[in-house]
């Protein structure tokens, strides 16, 4: 299941974490070839070693000793509900509101990224497709739910499908039929395409966007000037209120369009199997079509980024897989689904998106810590898949300038988590090594912090997880 970009492997019911390389390399085309002029990544090198399974497990007391003291900090305000567990034997070390339900903010990530794994599977690909349409030279540019989509080869998102390769294809299709306008049919994601309980300033804030079938490079409007600014920005980014016209016009741009003939409506792909008209092709004939990067790799870039908008996506495929709407409620139902099917309490897991831009989602600490274990125990293979993508401390991601203050170096590339934000809401879940070599899983939620408090939460947090890396807590 693409071994090449696993970077969690099971060995029985352990595991070992390597470093990813660099997005473009270990998020983008395997086989492609280095160019001249570009420096070689080298191997991944260990962060997370495998457990050792004759390491001692650590007792609850002593979980216990080592991080209550730090729960009372004022920064986490009034409210810290926490959960950790042993991933070998799943056994609960310590709980305090563990089963209550907490606003998660993006932690909910994991669940979107273990039902999406479950629902679809890690080799999954997420078709964009061309047909005919119902008037000679007609193309009906079809969204199939893929939010990395490409204009060209200056996209956002590495390894993207792109739409000037979906042109070339329906040229070719045409043969010597010429285009005459494009109509874009994202149908497939019915329903508002902002969530409920989003905050007013989302839909214009740069971190969310209208959620379409049809989009390019996550809706952002420069997907150049996003990538080259992603660090300064924390990811922020100016995005299209309408992502599949906008889609819609890139491609009629493609194609040769240009005034009148470019502009772009909405509609619905007709049904295959209708009559052609001479040489034109029948209305419905599939002119072409591109692929997404395959589920594993989707996964890696929403978690790593904490991408709100593929997480939106991803959500929508589960819907599809179940049978439900691919909306934001169906999205949830669904995802309600499969946990259930995976053994897991849906009843402490209530959400209206996926993304956890939502204050109306509610998560229990023990359900991610729940979750997080059977992804890394081996039973389910193919979830440990969510392990790539996860931040480490102090080296990658949403965690790369964390843990390197007094009382959180200890947890410095031996803490590998999901962390989350919104005003007064900050979480952090995922795998810890203790210092006598057990592979944890933690989760802790404080939904009530005090505002103005970001980076002085966050340490608050980041010594939490610091004590349980530093101790052998038995």
């Amino acid at each position: 299941m693409l071994a090449v970009v696993l970077l969690f492997a099971l060995v029985g019911a352990g595991l070992a974490v390597v470093r990813p390389g660099p997005v473009a390399g270990w998020l983008g085309d395997g086989g492609d070839t280095p160019r001249a002029d570009e420096v070689v990544e080298p191997d991944p090198t260990p962060v997370l070693a495998g457990p050792d399974a004759h390491a001692p497990e650590p007792t609850a007391d002593g979980v216990k000793a080592a991080i209550e003291p730090l729960l009372a900090a004022p920064e986490l305000g009034d409210r810290v509900n926490v959960s950790v567990s042993d991933v070998t034997t799943g056994r609960s070390l310590y709980s305090r509101g563990g089963d209550d339900a907490t606003v998660p903010a993006s932690v909910t990530k994991l669940a979107t990224a273990v039902t999406v794994l479950a629902a679809r599977g890690p080799d999954h690909r997420v078709p964009t497709r061309a047909v005919a349409g119902a008037a000679p030279g007609e193309v009906v540019l079809v969204g199939g739910g893929d939010p990395t989509l490409a204009v060209d080869g200056d996209g956002f998102y590495p390894g993207a499908a792109r739409l000037d390769d979906l042109a070339e294809q329906v040229r070719k299709a045409l043969g010597g039929t010429a285009p005459t306008r494009v109509t874009v049919d994202s149908s497939l994601f019915p329903g508002p395409v902002y969530g409920p309980g989003w905050d007013a300033d989302i839909p214009t804030g740069g971190f969310g966007a209208a959620i379409s079938a049809l989009m390019t490079d996550g809706a952002r409007v420069d997907p150049v000037a996003a990538r080259k600014n992603f660090d300064a920005s924390h990811g922020w980014a100016q995005r299209s209120p309408q992502p599949d016209l906008a889609a819609g016009r890139a491609f009629a741009r493609l194609l040769g369009l240009s005034g009148a003939a470019a502009e772009v409506k909405r509609g619905t792909a007709p049904a295959a199997g209708g009559e052609s008209a001479g040489t034109a092709p029948a209305p419905g004939t599939e002119l072409g079509k591109v692929e997404s990067p395959p589920m594993i790799r989707l996964v890696d870039m929403m978690i790593t980024d904490s991408d709100n908008v593929i997480a939106e996506a991803l959500a929508r495929q589960v819907a599809l897989a179940r049978d439900q709407p691919a909306s934001f409620a169906g999205g949830a139902a669904a995802m309600d689904i499969v946990l259930g099917e995976l053994g897991l309490p849906a009843d402490e897991i209530t959400l209206s998106d996926a993304s956890g831009l939502s204050r109306r989602d509610r998560i229990s600490p023990s359900l991610l810590t729940d979750l997080i274990a059977i992804a890394g125990d081996g039973s389910h293979p193919e979830l440990g898949s969510i392990f790539g993508g996860l931040p480490v401390a102090g080296w990658s991601g949403t965690l790369d300038g964390r843990y390197r203050s007094d009382g959180t170096t200890a947890g410095a590339g031996v803490v590998r988590a999901k962390t989350g934000t919104l005003t007064g809401v900050h979480a952090i879940a995922g795998l810890v090594t203790t210092a006598d070599g057990r592979l944890l899983t933690f989760a802790v939620l404080a939904d009530k912090a005090p505002a103005g408090s970001l980076d002085d939460t966050r340490r608050a947090l980041d010594r939490v997880t610091s004590a349980l890396a530093r101790c052998g807590c038995r």
